[in-house]
């Protein structure tokens, strides 16, 4: 994807090879700016901190900050030490737990002295897979978008996504974006509801920012807004990505995305999970069984934006002395979700249409 007319992933390695480069998502959409990570230290803080976020994304720098570990030191011990450390950064998303162990396995018997070049190219061999996976996300779900745009004849298709689950939520194309960028290029006339998604605002900040640049019509909605505009008509399908999926078709996505599919199955709109293989969990059952991340209580007191001056700056919005809780993440059932979005196709979301498109599992 571009920004100001330049292509860009969210991760990459310098030129001088010695460490990689990231979007710093915690300052968009008021600055964009870039960070060095030359450690597995700072790849571990970049995760944590949400400087790179998304679960595809977070598998990407979790498996380059291992590499950067072995380059350090080679040992068995260096090694597992690495993959304990950034598999605690975030406990939801299971990419990192799969790009961790895919690493691991890769290099494990291997000589100490070749193993942080064989790491340097698994980590960008799932970078560059992870760029195909989503372009063939983006594939299977335009025929979705061209289905329900057939229905309005014409009319503009309304589209409600929910937190960001575009490129920056990847190395490139995105998962539940893919297919409305890929939409919006091939002449359908669309305009996107963009969930806020608090408390981090991840869709007023990161979705709007890129369908902006993208030039996708788009409009930013209180998170409340949407069941008011699925009883309105006003939306005509739901599509969000997801941090893991469980073998019986639960997702676990951002805190909200729950209440969006209640409200879409009370009002009959069709409501889409878009995701990478590597999302899927078959080692849980079912979603109750998915560790839900509590974070910091201040992303729910305090708001960061742009003053009239041009200025950023964080302000506090509550009482001082009130507490706040922040479950990061909530779990949808299976029940309320129409389908899935693979790289493989389309399916049900249950065990069968999981099993159905990957049937080595």
């Amino acid at each position: 994807m571009k920004i100001n007319g330049k292509p860009y992933r969210t991760i990459w390695p310098t030129p001088d090879g010695n460490a990689v480069e990231v979007i710093d998502q915690t300052k968009l959409p008021h600055r964009f700016e870039t960070l060095r990570i030359s450690t597995m230290e700072e790849a571990a803080h970049a995760i944590r901190a949400m400087i790179v976020r998304g679960a595809p994304l977070i598998g990407a720098t979790a498996a380059y900050g291992v590499a950067l570990a072995l380059r350090a030191d080679a040992s068995d011990q260096a090694l597992e030490h690495a993959h304990d450390v950034l598999l605690e950064t975030r406990p939801t998303a299971v990419n990192l737990r799969w790009a961790l162990q895919r690493i691991c396995s890769a290099v494990r018997n291997h000589p100490c002295d070749a193993r942080a070049d064989v790491a340097w190219q698994e980590a960008a061999a799932i970078c560059d897979e992870d760029v195909e996976t989503c372009r063939r996300i983006g594939e299977h779900g335009l025929k979705l978008f061209r289905e329900a745009a057939a229905k309005k004849h014409g009319e503009t298709l309304n589209v409600l996504t929910h937190c960001n689950a575009g490129w920056l939520a990847c190395v490139d194309w995105g998962t539940a974006l893919a297919p409305i960028y890929m939409a919006y290029d091939a002449g359908i006339p669309l305009h996107v509801w963009v969930d806020e998604t608090r408390p981090r605002n991840q869709g007023a900040s990161l979705t709007a920012f890129e369908l902006g640049s993208h030039g996708v019509p788009h409009k930013v909605i209180a998170d409340n807004a949407g069941g008011h505009l699925m009883q309105a008509g006003k939306v005509d399908l739901c599509i969000v990505g997801t941090d893991r999926v469980t073998r019986n078709g639960d997702v676990a996505n951002k805190i909200g995305t729950y209440l969006k599919a209640l409200a879409a199955k009370d009002n009959n709109v069709p409501f889409y999970v878009a995701l990478p293989s590597s999302t899927l969990d078959w080692t849980l059952a079912s979603g109750d069984l998915i560790p839900i991340e509590e974070r910091s209580g201040t992303e729910v007191t305090h708001m960061t934006g742009r003053l009239p001056d041009g200025s950023v700056a964080t302000v506090e919005i509550t009482p001082a002395g009130s507490s706040a809780a922040n479950p990061g993440f909530d779990v949808t059932p299976a029940r309320l979700v129409t389908g899935f979005v693979t790289e493989r196709g389309t399916c049900l979301a249950t065990e069968s249409g999981l099993r159905s498109l990957f049937p080595e599992e």
